[in-house]
């Protein structure tokens, strides 16, 4: 027994000393220059002076004697410095992330004004996030967050007032242009828009692309003829037509459910209690839309089509000015999310009515229109029928075609 466990006992030996032998041979086999473990990139800190850039930009625009004179400010920034100052004031009192704060070691943080400095240029100029590094002295992911705070700040501060359906005062004030222009009871012309968005996820360009064109988001709107938008329905596909997007627009929810004020009025010594837009020729022929003649034929019908196109183009010119004034809209959208998308859109709407109110004319901005063949009247919504008997007025195709040949007599008689 004892010459059988020396034996194993010498086997085992031999046995480790071949393993050892194989491993210190496949260590010479490897190669002479092991390449170094690569380091992991550290997060670089950059020392911006943000208290430099908050005085250079004071002394700019906002000092006693600023370096920029208003019509620069204007050009700049979109709006009037009263304008602007007025809505830094309130994001900097009532929304936290706008107000200024000191850190641990008391050191201040950027200012109100370089945060929504930051905001309107991007929304403004429409570049990257880092283009606003240098001169505000903010970082990249720091301004694309000031970006979207300040568009849900101004939805959530702003929104209900300038984003809001017309008042019986607005309806006064826009039936009476309207009438000056030859279309008593018309309140303003629809139409939509598309948004290129870049960052469309791969899944969804499908139902966001027109044949081989980009992905598209759309807006539908109603302007009016001070370049007002009055509704503004964003978020539809851009595969959707202005038909489809119309059957999911609530342009008409006030009116089928009863709380929208009633208008009459009276066109051709014929009486109408439904105010209507001006549209192009996709447009169904309801009672609330008014289209132009295709061909039209005789001087009553070409005068006709001549105004009609002439007026529509309010919506066509909020657009063109929408889009001048912030060039985020006109870009393509970076944007990953939806949502947010549809905060910068919204934002850049109130934005857009906020200048146009400050900048509007005081000529007829006060003024009460007395016209006795005009009338309001809010009634409240009753059963369920009067709603459907509602929305079959509103989509009327006799009442359409009759106020349209009273329209066309009209202008011929006002105009011709």
């Amino acid at each position: 027994m004892a010459s059988l466990s020396h034996y194993h006992y010498h086997q085992k030996d031999d046995d480790d000393d071949d393993e050892y032998s194989h491993l210190f041979q496949e260590f010479d086999d490897f190669p002479a220059n092991i390449p170094e473990p690569k380091e992991r990139k550290k997060r670089i800190f950059i020392e911006r002076n943000r208290e430099e850039g908050d005085r250079q930009l004071w002394n700019d625009y906002f000092s006693e004697t600023p370096t920029y004179p208003p019509n620069i400010f204007r050009r700049r920034f979109r709006m009037s410095k009263p304008l602007f100052l007025r809505i830094v004031d309130r994001l900097s009192t009532e929304v936290e992330y706008f107000a200024p704060t000191e850190d641990a070691v008391g050191r201040q943080s950027l200012s109100p004004l370089q945060k929504c400095t930051a905001a309107i240029r991007l929304l403004a100029y429409g570049g990257g996030a880092d283009t606003v590094d240098e001169y505000v002295r903010l970082g990249e992911t720091t301004a694309r967050n000031c970006l979207h705070r300040f568009s849900a700040a101004i939805i959530n501060l702003f929104g209900h007032e300038y984003l809001r359906r017309p008042t019986s005062e607005d309806l006064e004030r826009l039936l009476h242009k309207g009438e000056e222009r030859g279309f008593p009871g018309m309140i303003g012309s629809i139409d939509c828009m598309h948004w290129e968005w870049k960052n469309c996820p791969t899944a969804w360009q499908g139902m966001y692309s027109r044949g081989t064109d980009k992905p598209t988001i759309v807006l539908e709107a109603v302007a009016s003829y001070d370049l007002w938008i009055w509704h503004a329905f964003f978020g539809a596909p851009g595969t959707m037509n202005d038909l489809n997007i119309l059957d999911r627009s609530p342009v008409f929810d006030d009116i089928i459910n009863g709380v929208a004020p009633e208008v009459n009025f009276h066109v051709n010594g014929r009486e109408y209690d439904l105010a209507y837009y001006l549209t192009d020729g996709i447009y169904p022929e309801w009672t609330t839309f008014i289209k132009s003649i295709r061909l039209p034929q005789g001087p009553k019908h070409s005068l006709f089509a001549e105004t009609q196109e002439a007026v529509r183009k309010d919506v066509e010119r909020a657009f063109g000015v929408l889009q001048a004034r912030f060039a985020v809209i006109k870009n393509p959208a970076r944007i990953w999310k939806k949502s947010m998308i549809s905060n910068v859109m919204r934002a850049c709407i109130i934005l857009h009515n906020m200048i146009v109110e400050d900048e509007r004319r005081t000529d007829d901005q006060d003024e009460t229109f007395q016209d006795a063949d005009i009338s309001f009247l809010v009634k409240e919504p009753t059963e369920l029928f009067s709603s459907l008997d509602r929305r079959a007025r509103v989509r009327g195709r006799p009442v359409h075609q009759q106020l349209k040949h009273d329209l066309i007599e009209h202008i011929w008689d006002k105009f011709g």
